[in-house]
């Protein structure tokens, strides 16, 4: 059976603290300007952390004239800056923001998941970095869950790109006033 790594993503245990863009940022010496990975709050309070969701069905490989994205057979979508020639139709494509234009090589770039770690049987930098354990990093082919969900208040559309990730739901919390 085919792999296709993808992040799980608990919405309950994320406390926006960033540490999972710094990971990323400290990972692969990107500058200020590039954001791999980005940590948003949401208009209830909570906080999404969103990268690249390397697509079932990538965009970004789709309309790229110089088929410099490719599909590893783990799912990991790379793409390959030689061949980039920075014309940007991978970044309008992209309904999730992921392709980054670099303006230092004036290239496009992107999360490539730290497949250079996982090479190696370590986790990617911002999972391994999230102090609540709210980002994971699953075969999403045999990752059973329940209760999870394809897209959550401020998440694209998913039915063109049927990205890789999984949302674990905000649960109900009770609310405890003094009166």
């Amino acid at each position: 059976m085919v792999k296709q790594l993808g992040f799980v993503f608990n919405i309950d245990l994320c406390i926006g603290c960033k540490t999972c863009e710094v990971a990323c940022r400290n990972e692969n010496h990107t500058d200020g300007t590039v954001r791999w990975r980005k940590v948003t709050k949401q208009d209830n309070g909570s906080f999404l952390s969103l990268s690249c969701n390397h697509c079932s069905s990538p965009e970004c490989f789709r309309v790229c004239p110089e088929h410099a994205f490719t599909k590893r057979m783990d799912g990991i979508v790379e793409i390959h800056s030689e061949r980039c020639s920075g014309c940007g139709l991978c970044i309008t494509a992209c309904p999730y923001e992921a392709p980054q234009f670099d303006r230092m090589t004036h290239k496009v770039s992107k999360c490539q998941m730290c497949h250079s770690r996982i090479d190696q049987g370590l986790q990617p930098a911002c999972v391994e970095a999230c102090p609540t354990e709210a980002l994971a990093l699953k075969d999403l082919n045999t990752f059973c869950y329940v209760n999870g969900l394809e897209t959550t208040l401020g998440f694209p559309d998913t039915r063109l790109t049927n990205p890789s990730i999984v949302f674990l739901p905000e649960k109900e919390r009770k609310r405890y006033f003094l009166k």
